[in-house]
């Protein structure tokens, strides 16, 4: 898909975007597409997108993840997680609904924000704001995409630990297939595990640096990395495309948090997660990154990580 089919679809589905860079090189924010970022290297879109997403609209009883890069609120699932306010799994509709606006503007820079109230797994209500402010630069065929990731808590009410755990967690969606595989460097064996069944039969390891295949030849699967790991980089050889994720160091007061998807009745584990790689028997696959929690949510209280990616091809 190139960048002006890309913008042809915004137009065509009667939805916002604002573009970032310019028409070679850059960034697509989906505005009222719960603010997801579609990135495009030469004119081509290199991101996932769905176009169904663009086109129909959200409900419990069907998903419709629009692809790109997307900021969710972590955890996913557990006692504390914002996908199980109601008995099945569902995104907040107050994200998928989202009407992001542009805060500020200017060449090679946007900053988005939204008002999303979300329900926690126990019923708690969190007002919220989510704010992505975004930067993207070109050099030598390289880009470079940064995004200040923020939830901000708009609620009137102190929130401690038994009652809140929220983190800003960016997912950036690529479609992918033979040879596709996810790259990062690990100290020790436990700094990577699985969040659901088993994957190690995907995994080889040596000389530090880890390979987890995305091909979409194996069932589901994500893995957690934790703190100590410095960067993760999605391979796709059928197009030459290389993305390598960063972020940087948290901010004093905040903690990685486990962000798995839990059932709703079980507490999150003590391992924090700072990436995390999800590949999907669709021919789909995440490189995510997450931020940390406070202990207590405070009136004005932002949670804040900056994540730097990088493409090229």
């Amino acid at each position: 898909m190139t960048v002006q089919e890309l913008l042809n679809l915004f137009d065509q589905s009667c939805r916002r975007c604002v573009l970032i860079g310019d028409e070679t090189n850059g960034v697509v924010a989906g505005l009222d597409l719960e603010g997801r970022l579609f990135t495009f290297l030469n004119g081509d879109v290199v991101s996932r997108v769905n176009p169904e997403a663009f086109l129909n609209i959200t409900t419990a009883a069907e998903y419709l993840n629009p692809g790109g890069d997307g900021l969710w609120p972590a955890p996913e699932g557990s006692l504390f997680g914002y996908e199980y306010s109601t008995p099945d799994w569902r995104v907040p509709p107050g994200l998928s609904g989202a009407r992001f606006w542009v805060a500020e503007s200017a060449s090679g820079h946007a900053r988005i924000r939204a008002e999303i109230d979300l329900i926690n797994s126990r019923g708690r209500g969190i007002p919220t704001a989510f704010g992505r402010d975004i930067s993207a630069s070109e050099d030598k065929g390289v880009l470079t995409v940064t995004v200040k990731e923020t939830i901000e808590y708009l609620g009137k009410d102190e929130l401690g630990p038994e009652e809140c755990l929220l983190a800003p967690w960016s997912l950036c969606q690529f479609d992918s297939g033979p040879g596709c595989c996810v790259t990062f460097p690990i100290a020790n064996a436990s700094d990577v595990w699985d969040l659901y069944d088993p994957s190690t039969d995907q995994r080889t390891c040596t000389d530090g640096i880890c390979c987890t295949r995305t091909d979409g030849q194996s069932d589901r699967y994500q893995i957690g990395l934790a703190p100590t790991v410095d960067w993760l980089e999605y391979v796709n050889p059928q197009c030459g495309l290389r993305v390598r994720r960063t972020a940087e160091p948290l901010a004093q007061g905040l903690d990685y948090i486990d962000i798995t998807d839990r059932p709703p009745m079980d507490s999150p584990d003590d391992r924090g997660i700072r990436f995390s790689v999800y590949s999907d028997p669709s021919c789909f696959m995440e490189i995510e990154a997450a931020g940390g929690a406070p202990r207590i949510w405070r009136p004005g209280t932002s949670s804040t990580v900056t994540v730097h990616t990088i493409y090229s091809r």
